[in-house]
């Protein structure tokens, strides 16, 4: 059994929640308002879910979830998550987020931002291009014909392949996009974002993504 800590339990970390705790792991939810924010949903979450501070949940996790606004990356804990594999939600959105100059030119992507915030961790690209009401119902059996894929990107060979395992528990195949510079393939207004595609269709939606400026 694995233990996920959340670092953010909105939308997208409830729904992980729920899938990680059907597919056999506990879970530790956290956000930046304190434990006792979250009774209501650890309760509904059963037994297998408590709350706790970021700190706390970092360093009870065997798998840490990043899903919070890329503004809040800053405050992520880095020490409780020292060594281990990190999975990033995020998506930039400048009317929430602010202007970031460094995605704005793309010589960087927002997984590469929280890369460089922990610099000890293993961070993979993950769950950032399926809506969470999609991600809680489009899951099927291996095998499955037209199975939604999922895209992920990271630089460490044997964290993607631990965050695979995990997305094919939650019902979905994975197509391996490479390393996290390579993430921007499937942020958002790409061809792969949000759309429900099998494997080979999101490999030519990623193939054919295109960078913002190109796009005009």
């Amino acid at each position: 059994m694995t233990t996920i800590g959340f670092i953010g339990s909105g939308h997208i970390g409830s729904t992980l929640a729920r899938l990680a705790i059907d597919a056999g792991h506990d879970v530790v939810m956290s956000n930046s308002r304190g434990p006792e924010t979250l009774a209501d949903l650890v309760a509904e979450l059963g037994p297998h879910a408590r709350a706790a501070t970021p700190d706390e949940a970092g360093r009870a996790a065997d798998i840490a979830v990043v899903t919070v606004p890329l503004r809040a990356v800053g405050s992520v804990p880095v020490a409780p998550l020292e060594g281990k594999v990190v999975i990033d939600t995020n998506n930039y959105y400048p009317q929430r987020d602010g202007q970031v100059p460094a995605l704005d030119d793309e010589s960087t992507t927002t997984a590469e931002l929280l890369q460089a915030h922990l610099p000890t961790s293993r961070v993979v690209k993950a769950f950032n291009h399926i809506r969470f009401g999609d991600l809680a119902t489009q899951g099927q059996a291996a095998g499955t014909t037209g199975r939604r894929a999922l895209a992920i990107a990271g630089d460490d060979a044997e964290a993607k392949a631990t965050v695979a395992a995990l997305i094919e528990d939650f019902g979905y195949d994975v197509l391996d996009a490479g390393p996290l510079a390579e993430g921007w393939r499937f942020q958002r207004d790409t061809p792969g974002y949000i759309v429900r595609l099998d494997r080979a269709q999101l490999a030519a939606a990623l193939g054919s993504a295109r960078r913002y400026a190109e796009m005009g």
